[in-house]
């Protein structure tokens, strides 16, 4: 299939997929959001909900409100969005580096044949883009890591990963929203609260949105935490 034509198929009995193929590409995530968007300005009365990630979007209907076949009619005139005309905002997220806030940045090092400085200031580089979110409420996948940082998960899972943890995980690199397990190695931590449920939206991070890293000290660490969660960090 050629990576810029999608195919669509019926995912479940109320949702049907529009694939790309199983691509990384920054090409690929914009149309898959500029469709999404096109379905979304829609409003066809049928529609729950569409759900984009890397190179693929699900479309959840209400099967009593419409057939398979129906949907499909109506998604396919969409499928020629162009991804140009949107931007998403530029988040910078401020991050303390190694210590007990990234114990697994001496093992990308060494890993990668660099030093610590060298993760810190390779990480901290690109602007990523927001492909999509998943796996926690606002767990943003970021795309356009250097593969000289990239490292394989832990063996065995951490049982209790705190809250704006950020890991990498092969050439992927994100932020735990929330204290739960996890796997992916930390290299820091940031202050910012990425979900929080008694804000609209609850999350911090969009689809679409770029993400610039900003190395700060452990004490600017604590005292933006505090400020953001309403508590000294533990």
């Amino acid at each position: 299939m050629n990576s810029m034509k999608p195919e669509i198929k019926p995912a479940g009995d109320s949702a049907l997929l529009i694939s790309f193929g199983e691509v990384i590409d920054e090409r690929i995530n914009a149309r898959v959001h500029a469709i999404a968007r096109e379905i979304e300005d829609a409003s066809f009365e049928w529609l729950v909900e569409v759900v984009p990630a890397y190179s693929s979007l699900l479309v959840v209907y209400d099967p009593l409100k419409a057939t398979y076949a129906e949907v499909e009619a109506s998604i396919k005139p969409l499928l020629n969005a162009k991804a140009g005309g949107f931007e998403g905002r530029l988040v910078e997220v401020p991050v303390v580096y190694g210590g007990r806030y990234g114990p697994d940045i001496e093992f990308v090092a060494e890993h990668n044949g660099l030093t610590i400085d060298d993760v810190i200031e390779i990480h901290s580089r690109p602007v990523y883009r927001v492909y999509f979110l998943g796996f926690l409420p606002g767990f943003a996948y970021l795309g356009g890591m250097d593969e000289r940082i990239a490292a394989p998960r832990l063996e065995r899972p951490r049982l209790k990963v705190p809250a704006g943890s950020v890991g990498i995980a092969g050439r992927q690199t994100g932020i735990y929203p929330l204290e739960s397990p996890g796997g992916w190695r930390l290299i820091g931590r940031t202050p910012l609260r990425l979900f929080n449920p008694a804000k609209e939206p609850p999350t911090l991070l969009q689809p679409g949105d770029r993400v610039k890293f900003v190395p700060i000290e452990e004490s600017e660490f604590r005292e933006l935490y505090e400020k953001e969660w309403g508590e000294g960090v533990d």
